[in-house]
């Protein structure tokens, strides 16, 4: 059966009526096009064609020729919240040539060489978010009223009053076969996190796209808002993306398991895991623009007392056991949990980037350095300096200009036809740092209208 008969199957027992043909641009914006199950043949043999421009930085300007987005039948997901209606994503291209600007096809792309070395990458991700309303004067407030403990983190009766909403993504979940196993209120007020389990990395990216529409959705219809922000609020923990990575053989092996050879670090992971921490943290400083991408990230980032107003978010990279101090944690032995990323970040580039810098540590058998066992919040500067732990960078920009001298993200995100993507990325992002730069705060006038 081919492809365009399956899904027709698929649509006709699910009693889909609308089909939303899905890419992301830069930002992991999700963008459609509603199309009826009646063009579906046509979706199917031709794709869906969008204006690049309008959807955001995806390489192109009012002249450029349609962006042709083709279905992947494999994505196919009826989406039990509207059920009447299910997801496709695509993967972009332009006069019949895969668009390296998509993210979706620079993690394709990634992925395919990856398979050349017959590897396969997987990925879980701990996805936090907040749920918020809007007060008259255009702030956000916690949406849970009550919801106002100074230590929330677990607190059984924030999620008694959430339970209408966490109960229904928890059933959602499952009903697309993802496999809920946990749902919690994280160290913020009014902060959630649910998790699904994991699979190859691009499937688990494409899930979170659907994640992230499946939370705004459902908050917008409960008269809320829901926001996947680094840090909406000053005083609160800010919302992670906590990614879960190892690599494991064409055949189905689990290659970060150790097991005869020695192991000094005592972990119990193989080399190969080892090797790959150590490129995450050699490239770190320039890794980070991707995986924490907006002005705002960098108000999550930083050190201080890991309780409900501070921060879980690495400000060094550093690798460790089962800190949560570091940028690197390891649960258990068979995988790495990156703690580097951002509610903000794109998951297809964020780990597009992260296998790029992981191979190259495999490659060059880089040593992560020792383990640390320390509380990283609270560590003294000086000895952190001392122990040889780099400082990741304090802005965005920072980290854009750290990003253009990388040549192992350059390769590993491709090339456009005017250079890496990542420079592309870097400059979109120099240029969103400077229109934040330039605006004149209400903090800058508190503080500076009257001092000179």
């Amino acid at each position: 059966m081919g492809a365009y008969e399956d899904i027709k199957t698929r649509v006709e027992n699910d009693g889909v009526e609308y089909i939303y043909a899905m890419f992301v641009e830069m930002h992991g914006r999700a963008c459609a096009k509603l199309v009826p199950v009646e063009a579906l043949e046509g979706l199917m043999a031709n794709g869906a064609g969008f204006a690049g421009f309008a959807s955001g930085p995806m390489g192109q300007d009012p002249s450029s020729p349609d962006m042709i987005c083709i279905p992947d039948p494999s994505t196919y997901t009826q989406l039990p919240w509207q059920p009447n209606v299910a997801a496709m994503q695509c993967d972009p291209t332009v006069e019949g040539v895969r668009w390296p600007y998509a993210p979706r096809i620079i993690l394709r792309n990634a992925l395919d060489k990856l398979a050349e070395r017959d590897l396969v990458m997987k990925t879980g991700v701990e996805a936090e978010y907040s749920l918020v309303v809007k007060n008259n004067d255009g702030s956000i407030a916690v949406a849970d009223e009550r919801d106002v403990d100074v230590l929330p983190c677990y607190d059984a009766k924030g999620l008694t009053r959430m339970l209408p909403h966490l109960t229904d993504v928890s059933k959602n979940l499952n009903a697309m076969g993802w496999g809920n196993y946990a749902n919690d209120h994280e160290d913020a007020n009014g902060q959630f996190e649910q998790n699904w389990q994991y699979a190859d990395a691009m499937t688990t990216a494409d899930r979170l796209i659907l994640f992230r529409l499946m939370i705004h959705t459902m908050a917008q219809r409960d008269g809320r808002y829901a926001t996947f922000m680094p840090k909406p609020f000053a005083n609160k923990a800010g919302n992670g993306l906590h990614a879960h990575i190892s690599l494991w053989s064409t055949a189905d092996e689990p290659l970060f398991i150790g097991g005869d050879e020695p192991d000094p670090k005592g972990l119990g992971l193989s080399e190969m895991a080892y090797h790959f921490a150590g490129g995450l943290i050699a490239h770190a400083t320039s890794l980070v623009a991707v995986a924490c991408p907006i002005v705002n990230s960098y108000k999550r980032m930083g050190v201080g007392a890991p309780t409900s107003g501070a921060t879980w978010a690495p400000a060094y990279a550093a690798f460790g056991g089962n800190n949560r101090t570091q940028m690197i944690r390891v649960p258990e032995p068979d995988r790495l949990e990156v703690r580097l990323g951002d509610g903000a970040a794109n998951p297809y580039l964020m780990f597009a980037a992260m296998l790029a810098c992981g191979m190259d540590g495999i490659d060059n058998q880089t040593d992560p350095g020792e383990v640390n066992t320390a509380n990283l919040f609270t560590l003294p500067a000086a000895e952190v300096a001392a122990r040889g732990i780099v400082t990741l960078p304090p802005t965005l920009m920072h980290a854009a200009d750290n990003l253009v001298t990388n040549d192992v993200i350059a390769a590993g995100l491709g090339d456009t036809a005017t250079g890496p993507y990542s420079h592309y990325f870097a400059e979109t992002k120099r240029a969103e740092f400077l229109a934040h730069h330039h605006e004149v705060t209400a903090g800058e006038i508190d503080q500076y209208l009257t001092l000179f």
